[in-house]
């Protein structure tokens, strides 16, 4: 199939387009490298680096081929960010995305594949969550997500744009960055690798749904198919992981001494985090395979590695 992801020299975008690629697919990239990264698109995938903000010119792409699927992965995802520049955050996730939907209706594209966020539902004790439990989101960034899926479901009640909105958990892996797509597995890695002391906001329990980012890909890629119905799917592991207990794991696996400190908890972040994943294994055939000690663990090399040179 010919194939759109946005975002992707981004470190989801990024891996998913590589996956495409080896499954035989023709991929194009969208991407302004704001937080992605040139040097991570694969070699046979088309790259046009612009704006997705710029419609004229992101016409332009879809005129020039006829893509049967859409992979929407650009966004700005950093929650602080989000709570200190709400304009900016909902120019990109929300006018941004609109100008995807309205070529995709305008170009008959076949399926847009979204991803959403654990951040829609905000603050609920009720873990892990299902995909219908009422959404609460406690930040700009997790707002703009919501109304993000309200618009994409629209366009396929009004105009019948089939689609699939993925709500990933905490992803993490190889590639991720400080920038559009830094998490706390992150953060701890760098600070690793680079002798670095760790903060931690809050006391350190709060929790969170780490999910690896190849299984990500593959639930995108199992999203693809006609046979899928239109619907919101979570994409996690369903438990809940500490971030005491990720500095801990992350520290054992170092075998580095390590430096932690405590700061306030930063608003918009939630406390307790975990996705329920039963409808995408009943749906996609789905399910995370990487253990969290073996991602953690890969993860933690690759950044180390990359400290090195």
């Amino acid at each position: 199939m010919n194939i759109l992801v946005t975002g992707g020299a981004g470190f989801i975008g990024s891996h998913l387009v590589d996956a495409l690629i080896d499954g035989g697919h023709t991929v194009t990239v969208v991407d302004n490298l704001s937080t992605g990264n040139r040097a991570y698109v694969h070699k046979q995938a088309a790259f046009y680096e612009l704006d997705i903000r710029h419609a004229r010119e992101l016409e332009d792409v879809f005129a020039r081929s006829s893509f049967d699927i859409v992979f929407h992965e650009a966004a700005q995802t950093l929650v602080p960010y989000s709570m200190e520049h709400p304009k900016e955050d909902a120019d990109l996730n929300i006018m941004g995305l609109l100008n995807v939907l309205e070529l995709c209706r305008k170009y008959a594209v076949k399926k847009i594949i979204f991803s959403s966020s654990a951040a829609v539902y905000g603050d609920n004790d009720s873990v892990p969550i299902a995909e219908d439990t009422l959404l609460r989101p406690t930040s700009f960034y997790g707002l703009t997500k919501m109304t993000a899926e309200k618009y994409i479901q629209m366009y396929h009640d009004v105009f019948g744009l089939p689609y699939a909105i993925l709500r990933y958990s905490n992803v993490y892996g190889e590639r991720q960055g400080s920038h559009g797509e830094g998490g706390v597995v992150y953060v701890f890695s760098k600070a690793l690798a680079r002798g670095m002391a760790m903060t931690i906001f809050g006391d350190g329990e709060q929790t969170r749904d780490f999910v690896y980012v190849k299984d990500v890909v593959q639930a995108n890629i199992a999203a693809m198919g006609s046979q899928i119905p239109s619907d919101i799917y979570n994409i996690s592991t369903n438990i809940e992981t500490t971030v005491n207990a990720l500095k801990e794991i992350l520290v054992y696996f170092s075998q580095l001494s390590a430096v932690v400190s405590y700061a306030d908890a930063r608003p918009g972040d939630i406390y307790r985090s975990a996705l329920n994943n039963d409808k995408a294994r009943q749906v996609l055939q789905w399910r995370p395979k990487t253990k969290f000690i073996e991602g953690l663990r890969a993860t933690l090399d690759y950044f180390s590695e990359e400290e090195s040179q």
